[in-house]
């Protein structure tokens, strides 16, 4: 298994530069366009009032009588002034002097041409300018100009799958090129899934060798969709198919399909299958699929983008000529939503499960992303992989990150066995804070808790060996008591699901045995063993009441969590799941706190290591279960 890590797997790099991208001013023109029309259009009606109109006449009434401050007589006969400040609050006016067959009004020129009478004239030519007319023209210009240049630049053209950038580009492809004189990355890099590997190395076979297929008459698979969970190395494996192939690879994701202008995902699925078949034999990789491929009808109306944007999806994949040697290839975290046209033969023709890595996988990718890093002869990755259960390729790579951090915290540049315990525990508890961030009773009750945790999980012949215990306050949790199986299970039987039952509420058993009350400090333990004593009930058939009936929720099958459907069953059937869900939690309390009554010896003994060394390993947990154990027989 591998992800797409720093540390991981050597990536493609390319041999020459790619060509330069369109620059990023060029989005810029048309909000920098509308904003100076609307500035040149409104912002002067907006800054000054506009002028007043007055006549002729009352205009020599008002010069006579000294109400003006500025006038201008233009040579078309056009008057624009302003008022005195004490006359009409200074305000703007305008007015037309009379001319033709009037004549000349002498008195009123004499007038506006003293100064004690107007003391600001001017006499001016037209008042129309040919730089007012230009301003006004200029958000046109503009507009002109910027289209003179995009179709300039579309016909020298961006590239064969960028499009151009902005609005003549909206519509192509963004998919990203992978050429076949690039360094490929192959299987070898892929460390586990050796499985997974098998189901998609027909790809590459009918890739390498179409003849073979066509002269037995088959058809190559079409479609390959790769789904699990986050960070387990999907692109990573369509990677390693084109490069084992040797064969162009155009990566693009779902959501780069979809925007807010209708059929532009459409226009671009259309364009991404032009440039394949132009480039066949090739793989297109289209990871986080479900952007656009969910099912159609399960919102209002049926006609949205996303559905055209997935109808055209699912003609292309139909439609286009076997020969051409074009395969798809699709990661999902999210299967159970695409539509059932995208999952039926001739379009996905594959469906390849990555799951989670096992311990031997996990510990091959501990050695893929160590690389890069000076390991320690104290560490072993065999250890390291049995304690990181459920964790990815993308968490292991991380694991081995915050590991070297701390050695770096430490001064040096080696990583020890204690770095990646140290981050292990980082990633899964947080960040660990200083023992007395509790109080010495709050201490004491931690301890008895944890005790009773590993205690009861020590006493129990069929749960999980216990690891580590400590009462060192870790994020949210005030103690933590870990425990590591042996092997990996699949399945539980019912022993063993009662059993982690009466672990995990093993903290509250203690705190009735040792205080005669609980505390606050189970509510995540009681939480968890609700949820699994609610699931045996109600999925796993392990209750007599009920019965062997099963009712699935509708969570995501690779995203975790466990929400609950709309519920298929009576109010009934509720109140005997609720009853049941009672009976197995009230039975492991018992269970517990009757374990540690007996053992009380023992309870106590592991309590006050805990206070003394704050953190103590398994092995101590089982010396001293084994002399109770023995005391008592």
């Amino acid at each position: 298994m591998t992800v797409n890590a720093r540390s991981g797997p050597p990536r493609d790099r390319p041999t020459k530069p790619a060509p330069n991208p369109p620059p990023s001013w060029r989005r810029y023109l048309i909000p920098i366009g509308l904003v100076a029309t609307l500035l040149l259009l409104f912002l002067p009606g907006m800054v000054s009032k506009s002028p007043t109109a007055v006549d002729y006449g009352t205009l020599t009434q008002q010069v006579t009588q000294k109400d003006v401050d500025t006038l201008t007589l233009a040579a078309d006969g056009a008057i624009t002034g302003k008022y005195r400040s004490t006359f009409q609050k200074g305000e703007a006016f305008t007015s037309q002097y009379p001319t033709g067959a009037g004549g000349v009004d002498q008195a009123f020129l004499t007038q506006v041409t003293n100064p004690a009478v107007v003391p600001n004239f001017k006499a001016t030519g037209a008042s129309s300018s040919f730089l007012g007319t230009l301003l006004s023209l200029l958000p046109l210009l503009l507009f002109i100009g910027y289209f003179v240049y995009i179709g300039r630049a579309s016909r020298r053209g961006m590239g064969a799958l960028g499009g151009l950038g902005g609005i003549t580009g909206v519509g192509k492809s963004k998919a990203q090129l992978i050429d076949t004189d690039r360094p490929k990355t192959t299987f070898a890099d892929v460390a586990g899934y050796e499985g997974v590997k098998r189901d998609i190395s027909e790809v590459v076979d009918f890739l390498r060798h179409p003849d073979k297929y066509a002269a037995a008459g088959a058809v190559g698979p079409k479609g390959v969709l790769m789904a699990g969970p986050p960070g387990t190395g999907k692109t990573l494996l369509a990677r390693a198919v084109a490069g084992e192939a040797n064969v162009p690879f155009l990566s693009v994701t779902g959501s780069s399909f979809v925007e807010m202008f209708v059929g532009v995902g459409a226009s671009r699925v259309r364009d991404l299958f032009v440039q394949a078949r132009k480039l066949a034999p090739s793989i297109i990789f289209i990871d986080e699929i479900d952007a656009i491929g969910q099912r159609r009808g399960t919102g209002i109306g049926g006609n949205d983008e996303r559905e055209q944007t997935l109808n055209q999806l699912l003609a292309e994949m139909d439609g286009f000529d076997p020969s051409t040697d074009v395969v798809i290839i699709a990661a999902t975290n999210r299967p159970e939503t695409l539509d059932a046209a995208l999952l039926r033969p001739g379009r996905f023709d594959r469906q390849v499960a990555v799951p989670l890595p096992t311990q031997g996988e996990r510990s091959a990718i501990l050695a893929v992303h160590a690389r890069d890093k000076h390991i320690g002869a104290d560490v072993d990755f065999a250890v390291t992989a049995r304690s990181t259960p459920g964790f990815s390729g993308a968490d292991l790579a991380n694991l081995l990150n915050e590991a070297a951090i701390v050695a770096v915290r430490d001064g040096r540049a080696e990583l020890k066995s204690t770095d990646l315990s140290q981050a292990r525990d980082r990633i899964l508890l947080g960040q660990r804070q200083g023992s007395n961030f509790l109080l010495d009773r709050e201490k004491r009750n931690v301890a008895v808790h944890e005790s009773g945790h590993a205690l009861v999980a020590a006493l129990s012949p069929v749960a999980d060996p216990v690891d580590k215990v400590t009462i060192l306050p870790s994020g949210m949790a005030l103690g933590v008591t870990e425990q590591l199986p042996l092997d990996e299970r699949h399945l539980y039987t019912m022993e063993e699901m009662t059993t982690s039952l009466a672990v995990r509420l093993g903290g509250r058993a203690a705190e009735l045995v040792v205080f005669g009350e609980g505390s606050t400090g189970a509510s995540s333990d009681l939480s968890s063993a609700t949820e699994l004593a609610t699931r045996m009930v109600r999925e796993f058939g392990l209750s007599d009441a009920l019965g062997p009936v099963g009712y699935s929720n509708d969570s995501p099958q690779y995203l975790g969590g466990q929400q609950l459907s709309e519920r298929v069953y009576s109010e009934a059937t509720q109140r005997v799941v609720d009853t049941e869900v009672s009976r197995l939690l009230r039975e492991a309390e018992t269970s517990a706190v009757d374990l540690l009554t007996v053992y009380r010896d023992a309870l106590d003994s592991l309590s006050q290591e805990l206070l003394e060394k704050e953190t103590v390993d398994g092995d101590v947990v089982r010396a001293i279960a084994h002399r109770a154990m023995a005391a008592k027989s």
